[in-house]
């Protein structure tokens, strides 16, 4: 806990010396007036597993496993975290409640920049970081498709989050260590395919975001990216997806790709805890998508776990169910 302290008081110094709204490093260009693609938009829906966070929980438990509509976007679910409780809004077309009122533009700036409309800063819950790297047409895409979903009207409560963490001032500094402003560049160097399936887990995908570990201020460690995490919710680990035996190794990439369509791992066990809920966005990729991404997961560095092995020897995310 004194940790956790003196990095809040750290954050709290750098952070009085940014203001409140700064835009991080790398500007986002403008949306060019080309007629969207519905069904890139669903893809980049799928791939982005936007139902999965967004769609208002099935119970009146906040952090309930099961959905009402993945259609519904009106919110309200909670993480919880060392920092506190964070509600994720509502994404639905409503006005008032949702982002109906946002052109083109704000919703590209506050998937690749952080910000709300008004210039205010997004906690980083919010997986910013991957979707910098998306491609502007995909979130052209991808808003156009949210906005064909039903309008939703919802309260969802304000983020309860310890100090310091509830000052968004030091999301400033924060962004400006850990934000790039990079958009993904293809690799000329590699196939198409493992450009699209590296596209897809560097960007739309944020695998990282949860199978990295983090240093003390939050940021991913890039040398040990996809090697595996505690579970940032408290319960079990975020496993390995590295080639590393004590990750995916011993899976082939047709492994990879049954696993992402059905479910099942190469020793017959099935994925647990919260990848049920990835699984299932992934099966309603395209085959070609679900190749790409395990060929690209298989040609990273393999890299030994950051924390245990999952139960099932799988490197499934096993040690996340009940």
């Amino acid at each position: 806990m004194r940790g956790v302290a003196w990095t809040g008081v750290l954050l709290g110094i750098l952070g009085a010396f940014v203001s409140l709204a700064p835009v991080a490093r790398g500007q986002v260009p403008a949306p060019g007036a080309v007629a969207p693609n519905l069904k890139n938009g669903e893809t980049m829906f799928n791939a982005g597993g936007c139902a999965s966070c967004h769609a208002a929980p099935a119970s009146a438990k906040c952090d309930g496993p099961k959905i009402k509509d993945r259609l519904m976007l009106a919110g309200g679910r909670c993480l919880k975290t060392p920092f506190g409780i964070f509600y994720v809004p509502n994404i639905s077309p409503d006005k008032e409640s949702g982002i109906g009122g946002w052109s083109v533009a704000h919703f590209v700036k506050a998937m690749r920049q952080g910000l709300s409309p008004q210039g205010e800063h997004y906690y980083p819950a919010f997986p910013y970081t991957s979707y910098q790297r998306m491609f502007v047409k995909d979130l052209t895409d991808l808003k156009a498709f949210l906005d064909t979903l039903p309008a939703v009207k919802s309260t969802v409560p304000d983020h309860d989050l310890r100090l310091p963490f509830r000052l968004r001032r030091t999301l400033g500094i924060w962004k400006w260590l850990f934000l790039d402003g990079k958009t993904f560049q293809p690799d000329p160097g590699r196939s198409a395919q493992l450009n699209r399936g590296a596209y897809l887990v560097e960007g739309p995908g944020h695998c990282g975001e949860c199978h990295s570990p983090r240093n003390p201020l939050g940021g991913i460690i890039p040398d040990k990216k996809y090697s595996g995490a505690p579970n940032p919710e408290g319960k079990g680990i975020i496993p390995n997806i590295t080639p590393h035996k004590s990750g995916i190794g011993d899976w082939s990439q047709s492994d990879i790709i049954t696993a992402l369509e059905t479910g099942l791992t190469p020793s017959f066990d099935t994925f647990g805890g919260t990848m049920v809920k990835v699984q299932e966005n992934m099966a309603k990729l395209s085959g070609a998508d679900r190749a790409a991404i395990a060929a690209y997961l298989g040609s990273l560095a393999p890299i030994p776990g950051s924390v245990g092995k999952s139960r099932n020897n799988d490197g499934a995310g096993k040690a996340e169910k009940p």
